[in-house]
């Protein structure tokens, strides 16, 4: 569902289930960005966003969670995530906040704003719309 919208919104969108298959999909091809959960199938979303920083240094890693971590956490974690939105999600506003990272206008990291509300589902990595 969340991969749907992203895609009305204008991103081309791929999807994986597990940090395996986001791996593979991040060597296969470039992304902006990568929209990670915390809560993935084998590596977690932190240990995944370490490795897409390490391998993939051009993408951007945003995380997500229904599970609220604080920045200090997410600063701590040393894990490169340039954001982190907590679900359940706006997906407009989930759009223009993933549309300010891709566009490199919010460098600092960031967790989306408390007015998000909405939709849940899981989406890895998407790529923005070639500029």
């Amino acid at each position: 569902m969340m991969a749907i919208g992203l895609r009305v919104e204008g991103f081309d969108v791929e999807t994986a289930d597990t940090s395996a298959q986001a791996l593979e999909r991040l060597a296969a091809q470039p992304f902006d960005l990568a929209l990670v959960d915390l809560m993935l199938p084998g590596t977690n979303g932190i240990q995944l966003a370490r490795l897409a920083r390490e391998r993939h240094p051009g993408t951007r890693v945003v995380l997500m969670s229904a599970y609220h971590l604080s920045e200090r956490q997410l600063t701590r974690a040393d894990c490169g995530a340039a954001g982190f939105v907590p679900k359940p999600l706006d997906l407009g506003e989930l759009a223009r906040f993933l549309r300010s990272k891709v566009a490199g206008v919010a460098n600092a990291f960031e967790v989306a704003g408390d007015a998000l509300a909405g939709v849940r589902a899981p989406a890895v990595a998407g790529a923005a719309p070639p500029r």
